[in-house]
């Protein structure tokens, strides 16, 4: 085994959905990342108790296997939480779903990824806008646990789509973060919070995609701000289509990718 590969224990679950759940594990001493960076969790069907219960035979679940995961927690909280979808027949979340407190799993020390707030040169816009879909609100939910995420802009904006309200996770927490986290600093941003929910119609929520949203203005209006290249910062993180086609919706407004500091558009390329 690696030296960066280090066992943690399960600490407690979520399910928030027959397919969706969060879970929280025992962080390394020695462990740093940045808000916004993804590890590689590893998981041994022959360490969790749900296999070790049924008595699997199966030769092939005693091998570990790695999938990409962005943090959800803060930079500096003592335990590392996770968000994770089932995917049918999945080689890696057929079996995680069965998680258990007490279960080991296997964590790869070494974080990656560049969907940070540190990619941007100064002095910084003053609008943050983060875009997600699904599990793609993780790291986003760690920028938003970190205060220099409230010190360094006038508005974060956070659109999370979903296709139904029961998908739309972690919403009284986000709630709650302008007071949590936004009480902490000297004039802080101000978070506007919008949900998305596009095969349900619900009060409060609006229902297109992303890019139809972004294109016609109605995500805009709905925050109250503009996108202009001078003052924004946009990140994306989600299902693939997703970004490909906000993406491009952004470039169509005049936004540029982000390139060596420089430049609007932030995504990550883990998938």
């Amino acid at each position: 085994m690696s030296d960066n590969i280090q066992t943690v224990t399960v600490l407690s679950k979520t399910t928030w959905t027959p397919n969706l759940f969060s879970f929280t594990v025992s962080r390394p001493d020695s462990f740093k990342f940045t808000a916004g960076q993804f590890v590689r969790l590893g998981v041994n069907p022959s360490r969790l108790k749900y296999y070790q219960q049924v008595e699997a035979s199966d030769e092939a679940l005693n091998e570990d296997i790695f999938r990409a995961y962005s943090i959800v927690s803060s930079p500096f909280d003592e335990v590392l939480e996770f968000f994770s979808i089932v995917i049918p027949d999945g080689a890696f979340t057929s079996q995680l779903q069965h998680l258990q407190v007490g279960d080991e799993l296997l964590l790869n020390t070494m974080p990656f990824g560049f969907l940070t707030l540190a990619r941007y040169q100064k002095p910084l816009p003053k609008d943050l806008w983060l875009l997600a879909t699904g599990t793609g609100l993780a790291p986003f939910l760690s920028m938003l646990q970190d205060l220099k995420t409230w010190e360094d802009y006038e508005h974060i904006v956070l659109a999370y789509s979903a296709r139904s309200t029961d998908e739309l996770a972690y919403v009284k927490q986000i709630e709650r973060l302008q007071d949590d986290f936004g009480s902490l600093v000297d004039n802080p941003a101000k978070l506007i919070f919008i949900p998305i929910v596009t095969r349900e119609t619900v009060d409060g929520a609006l229902s297109e995609r992303l890019p139809k949203l972004l294109l016609e203005g109605t995500l805009q209006a709905r925050a109250g701000i503009a996108l202009d290249v001078d003052t924004t910062h946009v990140m994306l993180c989600g299902n693939p289509d997703m970004v490909e086609d906000t993406k491009e919706a952004l470039k169509k407004l005049g936004l540029v990718m982000n390139r060596r500091g420089e430049g609007n558009i932030a995504v990550e390329n883990y998938w």
